[in-house]
């Protein structure tokens, strides 16, 4: 009776679905990329605000962005020396405070933030939608004939739009076009500013709205200041509508910055204060973001890049050794290659990434040929295999550490570099293709010696690749992908590649056997 497979296919299709289900996972809560080198944009805006002090104690408060739409805050900081610095968040809103115990004369403080831009809404931050109660619209008082003009205004608006968003729209157009709108015109010369007058309209329309200062981004640019707007609340979620042009939502390059609350900036101890911007577009790698930016990720919390750098080298070196062993059983069981030893190529492999190909080919090959002369001289001493290996392994380390002097000395650094090499992998190899040499004769030995190199040398092409290296690093689960492969590949048991050759006379007698007996 024949034992099922369906076990064994289950267990390899839930590895493969795991590893493949983890990575995705991890792509998308951590915004790893799947393939190295990919940058992302980043804008560095800087704030400077300027003032004159008046030789008394300074505070100084500025309203900061707080998870603006379309952005992510990444790194921000304050550059004011003599002045202490501080981020309060109070009710919602962040502000940087500056002070000094005195100070006199023209003054000038810097806050510089960056920011990650082409930020989905859901990641930026708290969506406005999750506030605890609905906000309400505030109150509003005009004196005649202010209050006529402004209730005459929203009665026409009014009788051509349904939906909040449709009455702001109407509103804009009237404001826009006070030459041929009387009461638009009074409202405009009293209040004087379009936006605010619009936040006024809407709240005496029962629609909570709230003034905005909003930041265009465009690269490399000076002495730019914010552009007021209003947001209109829907019912559902803030609308953000320019006064000026009626455009409806946030555009990919507007980085609100002030939204509601108190005013921008206040200023105590100084006078004729002011803030302007400058920003420049950046590229950073999206590596480097997606670790500093999820720190506190339960896939973060699990990765290796929160250790010490040393350790950090050391997982990316084990994190490789998958796909050395994926290439052995490869080359072992579908191409039927022979190799000294079963896994001893992927330790080779390993010491090629630190001494690069051609110089690590060169020491082994010159480090395995001297161990074979001086383990033909032990041979006569009849030790016993433990003390044998023992002894190979000591001269072994002789042996490297003379190549690496005299490298050294003739002004070789990859000389150096051949300490990386397993030196009981190394003894015990010599130790192996000693017997073997002896049984079957040096051919063997040519045969699994050069098996091991060639193995050894595609493992190292495909482990130096740095999308192996970046996804074997970033993404580790993916290692359950090349289990379920070798598992898959150690249920083969049909003819290796290399055996086709061996049985090609035969299958070519039976061709011509069975041409010969057709009529």
């Amino acid at each position: 009776m024949t034992q099922s497979r369906v076990p064994f296919y289950l267990i390899v299709a839930g590895l493969v679905i795991a590893g493949l289900a983890t990575a995705w996972a991890r792509h998308v809560e951590m915004e790893l990329p799947f393939f190295p080198g990919e940058r992302r944009p980043v804008w560095l805006v800087e704030a400077r605000v300027d003032f004159q002090a008046l030789n008394d104690e300074v505070l100084v408060s500025l309203d900061l962005p707080d998870n603006p739409p379309g952005f992510r805050i990444h790194t921000e900081h304050a550059t004011s020396p003599g002045y202490g610095f501080s981020i309060i968040e109070q009710d919602g809103d962040r502000r940087g405070e500056w002070s000094k115990r005195r100070a006199d004369g023209p003054q000038t403080l810097y806050y510089k933030v960056q920011l990650i831009g082409g930020v989905p809404e859901s990641k930026s931050g708290p969506a406005e939608t999750e506030e605890a109660s609905p906000p309400t619209a505030r109150s509003i008082f005009w004196e005649e004939p202010q209050e006529t003009a402004a209730s005459q205004l929203l009665a026409q608006a009014l009788s051509t739009s349904s939906t909040p968003e449709s009455l702001t729209r109407e509103l804009i157009k009237r404001l826009n076009r006070p030459s041929s709108d009387q009461n638009a015109s009074l409202l405009l010369e009293s209040v004087g500013s379009r936006s605010r007058l619009l936040e006024r309209l809407l709240n005496q329309a029962n629609i909570p709205a709230r003034q905005v200062m909003g930041l265009f981004l465009e690269d490399a640019r000076r002495r730019q200041t914010l552009t007021p707007m209003v947001e209109a609340y829907s019912g559902e979620e803030w609308v953000l509508f320019n006064p000026d042009t009626g455009e409806q939502g946030v555009p990919d390059h507007l980085l609100l910055w002030h939204r509601g609350g108190e005013s921008l900036i206040d200023v105590t101890g100084g006078s004729n204060s002011g803030v302007s911007f400058s920003m420049i577009r950046q590229s950073v790698p999206a590596e480097e973001l997606a670790v500093a930016q999820f720190t506190s990720s339960a896939f973060a919390l699990l990765g290796v890049q929160q250790l010490p750098i040393e350790e950090q080298s050391m997982f990316k070196m084990l994190f490789l050794l998958p796909l050395g062993a994926l290439v052995v059983v490869f080359m072992r069981i579908i191409v039927g290659l022979k190799t000294s030893g079963t896994f001893m190529p992927v330790l080779i492999s390993l010491a090629f990434l630190q001494t690069s190909l051609f110089p690590g080919l060169i020491s082994f090959i010159v480090v395995v040929s001297l161990g074979l002369m001086l383990r033909s001289y032990l041979s006569h001493l009849n030790l016993l295999l433990v003390a044998r290996i023992a002894t190979l392994v000591v001269l072994v380390i002789f042996l490297i550490s003379m190549l690496s002097l005299v490298g050294y000395q003739l002004g070789f650094s990859a000389g150096m570099t051949i300490t990386f090499f397993p030196m009981i992998i190394i003894a015990w190899t010599i130790e192996r293709m000693s017997i073997l040499w002896e049984e079957e004769g040096p051919r063997e030995v040519v045969i699994q010696g050069g098996g091991s190199l060639l193995v050894a040398v595609m493992a190292y092409l495909l482990m130096k690749l740095p999308l192996a290296n970046h996804l074997s690093f970033n993404f580790p689960e993916l290692n359950l992908v090349i289990l379920a492969l070798i598992m898959v590949m150690g249920q083969y048991t049909g003819y290796k590649l290399s055996e086709l050759r061996r049985f090609r006379a035969m299958a070519l007698e039976q061709e011509a056997a069975s041409e010969a007996n057709k009529p």
